[in-house]
């Protein structure tokens, strides 16, 4: 297997997500954020060009309006932001719609992306469902990606529940999942986090 071309997408990592309306639960955003900045000096120190996005929300918007201060990146991202590769704001959940962000990835020969972020269960799982049809492998970080609690008329399920869920459906189908700590031991010996696949995933639970 060859060694893979990283880059590090670091999704929304905003204040509206520790100050705001849509605060992450789980896992703890103080532990997440860690791991997200560990992430980022890890790309930083293995020459893994680090891709900082921030959601951008129509002005007056509820959350992410572009005047708000809950817009702004979470201080211990921005201090390092100004070292990143390339910056970008995005409309959608998805990292790709809208932004270029496809060929940037390709003028690099970048062939798989390493998400951090928030939150699961909208722009991380909206963004590597994305990178499935352009041809892009996908690492997820489980313990620096986070989710909130939901509840509507469908249902509701806690953070943990959420985030859980679906750090299990990614690692079935889209994405390798792994902590933070297994991504920096794959980058340091050069090779790539292995995830499953829907068959065997599926063969696997009905005979649980």
């Amino acid at each position: 297997m060859s060694t893979p071309r990283r880059a590090l997408i670091v999704i929304d990592v905003q204040q509206e997500y520790f100050e705001g309306l849509l605060q992450i639960q789980h896992p703890p955003r103080d532990e997440s954020l860690a791991r997200v900045t560990e992430a980022m000096e890890t790309a930083a120190q293995s020459d893994i060009p680090a891709v900082v996005v921030q959601h951008k929300g129509p002005a007056g918007f509820p959350v992410f309006a572009p005047e708000s201060s809950t817009f702004e990146l979470h201080p211990e991202v921005a201090e390092r932001a100004d070292n990143a590769a390339h910056r970008m704001t995005k409309p959608f959940a998805s990292i790709f719609a809208g932004t270029g962000l496809e060929d940037w990835l390709r003028e690099r020969e970048i062939d798989t992306i390493t998400i951090v972020g928030y939150m699961t269960n909208n722009c991380v799982i909206g963004s590597a469902a994305a990178a499935e049809p352009l041809g892009f492998t996908v690492e997820v970080l489980s313990d620096a990606t986070g989710a909130i609690d939901i509840a509507h008329s469908a249902g509701s399920a806690p953070a943990k529940q959420v985030h859980e869920t679906l750090m299990a459906v990614l690692n079935s189908s889209w994405a390798a999942v792994a902590t933070t700590s297994a991504w920096t031991q794959a980058v340091q010996s050069e090779t790539a986090l292995a995830g499953d696949n829907l068959i065997e995933s599926a063969a696997r639970g009905r005979d649980a």
